[in-house]
């Protein structure tokens, strides 16, 4: 397997920016919406070269999110963006009722996820999004895990028909994966073949995942890494055959415990092969303020977690 190596650390929300930028420049239906937050979404681009189909909505998410539905009629193909908690939380009405129920081609582009959002704190972090958009029948849910991923998922979803919702986040995380590596939604990407436990993430805890392979091999312990980008579609049948070896699974992810990855998991277990599962998310609280880094260890979203995780799942195989 390719070993991945981190080729120089960028936040996640500019391979959005990125992907906005080249999308303006190839798809003239492309519009972009955004509550107020330019800077953060990385919009900046976008918003100089096509002016015409950059929309300043302001601090009025449920608007911004009616427009971007009503867009849609007309075949354009709309770019909401603004902080996860309010791209989800704050506005799930008008998600439920004008884009997913309604089956709307609305992309939901959500920064500054989970506990990395860092020193704003609790009110402006959201653990819970993933929970709350999987949920919407026909809403496709992206997690990424690195810039140059975040970049390929935005040029993806605009060939992709239908509403969907992609997260990134705020923080300078490795860049690891391949600048032209292929964004398939709904296939899960293995990074490294092992046959003792399967080490299934998605996000910022993908690199953590690399790191706690390493430590594990040091001890004799063989993992199996998978990337999930996509918690909706799921990629079952990765997740199976990689099972079908390795008889046990740990996920990791950003995420409350309760309605993330982990939980897509297990009923993919509780249907096909019952096995051991141990979780790395958050138990079930809200966060704090403090630096990502802090509130990671603080809330054991890091590869030491990871390991610990394994080494508790394999004895109970």
């Amino acid at each position: 397997m390719k070993k991945y190596e981190n080729t120089g650390s960028k936040d996640t929300r500019s391979g959005f920016g990125a992907g906005m930028t080249e999308l303006g420049q190839k798809n003239e239906n492309v519009v972009a919406l955004c509550a107020d937050l330019i800077g953060s979404l990385k919009f900046d681009d976008f918003k100089k070269n096509h002016p015409e189909r950059f929309f300043q909505i302001g601090i009025a998410e449920a608007n911004m999110i009616g427009i971007a539905a009503g867009l849609t009629i007309g075949g354009k193909i709309p770019f909401t963006g603004t902080f996860a908690n309010f791209s989800t939380g704050r506005v799930y009405d008008q998600i439920r009722q004008s884009v997913a129920y309604s089956d709307k081609n609305v992309k939901i582009c959500a920064s500054h996820a989970g506990l990395t959002l860092g020193e704003d704190g609790a009110t402006h972090q959201i653990l819970e999004d993933i929970g709350l958009m999987k949920m919407l029948p026909g809403m496709t849910v992206i997690n990424t895990c690195d810039y140059n991923q975040t970049k390929a998922a935005t040029l993806a979803l605009a060939d992709h028909h239908g509403p969907a919702y992609l997260r990134f986040g705020r923080p300078v995380v490795p860049n690891f994966t391949p600048a032209d590596e292929p964004f398939v939604i709904g296939k899960a990407i293995l990074l490294s073949e092992g046959t003792d436990v399967t080490i299934v993430a998605t996000g910022h805890l993908v690199w953590e995942a690399l790191i706690a392979a390493e430590a594990l091999e040091a001890k004799g312990i063989s993992a199996e890494v998978i990337n999930i980008h996509t918690i909706k579609p799921l990629d079952e049948e990765a997740i199976l055959k990689s099972l079908a070896k390795t008889k046990c699974v740990v996920t990791a992810e950003e995420h409350n415990i309760l309605g993330g990855l982990g939980e897509s998991i297990s009923r993919v277990l509780a249907l096909n092969t019952p096995a051991p599962q141990e979780f790395v998310a958050v138990n079930d609280s809200f966060g704090e303020s403090g630096t990502p880094e802090q509130l990671m260890d603080k809330y054991k979203l890091n590869n030491q977690a990871i390991v610990e995780a394994v080494e508790r799942v394999i004895k109970r195989k």
